[in-house]
């Protein structure tokens, strides 16, 4: 069995489940993360959709207990960052993904498809400068974040999205380049609390419907 073909520790939510129990944690249980369920969760997310696939999310994920501490400074001292056996960083870094675009063709779609990649990420984006770009490629890698979440939730663990941090602080601490985009910080683990219930408003409330 290959890798991506790993079978989760743990019995699968459905969708549904995931959703509705999914909650914001900040204590969790003192336990290391199942690395296996790790990659799985990594692997679901990394399956989230993007616009010409341009998958411009990349995941720094940081267990290292000293390291987490310093993160944590940089995260104004909050203390699920440590408190989590891991924290995953999600970024977005579209100039890798500029780099790298044929990478991103279909192969199916052969070399036609890599030489048009290249030529349509070049007319969209070659007249843009570096954070004009960076914030398309953060709008795609904020889809990610939220498949992070729900593939964390699905296998049976817990997250709580985080922006309040300092970006250059984190940026320093992970050597990751300057014109990165944060989509956020993610602690993860095992509850070891119950959180919250959802408080949200009702559909009526948000949608308009034509």
């Amino acid at each position: 069995m290959t890798m991506t073909e790993q079978r989760p520790t743990t019995e699968a939510l459905s969708v549904s489940e995931a959703i509705q129990t999914r909650r914001s944690i900040r204590k969790y249980v003192q336990e290391p993360m199942n690395q296996d369920d790790l990659h799985e969760i990594l692997r679901l997310a990394s399956l989230a959709p993007s616009a010409w696939n341009a998958q411009t999310w990349r995941f720094a994920v940081v267990q290292n207990p000293e390291l987490k501490a310093r993160l944590q400074e940089a995260a104004y001292g909050q203390g699920q960052v440590t408190n989590a056996p891991a924290v995953i960083v999600v970024y977005s870094d579209m100039e890798d993904t500029l780099n790298t675009v044929e990478e991103t063709a279909h192969p199916g779609m052969g070399d036609e498809g890599r030489t048009g990649q290249r030529k349509t990420f070049n007319g969209a984006f070659g007249g843009q400068d570096t954070a004009q770009r960076g914030a398309w490629g953060l709008s795609q890698a904020n889809i990610a974040f939220g498949f992070v979440m729900l593939a964390a939730r699905g296998l049976g663990y817990d997250t709580v999205p985080m922006l309040g941090f300092q970006p250059d602080k984190v940026k320093e601490l992970l050597g990751l380049p300057e014109h990165v985009q944060f989509a956020g910080l993610l602690p993860i683990g095992k509850r070891a609390e119950e959180g919250f219930p959802h408080h949200r408003h009702a559909v009526e409330r948000i949608t308009k419907f034509y």
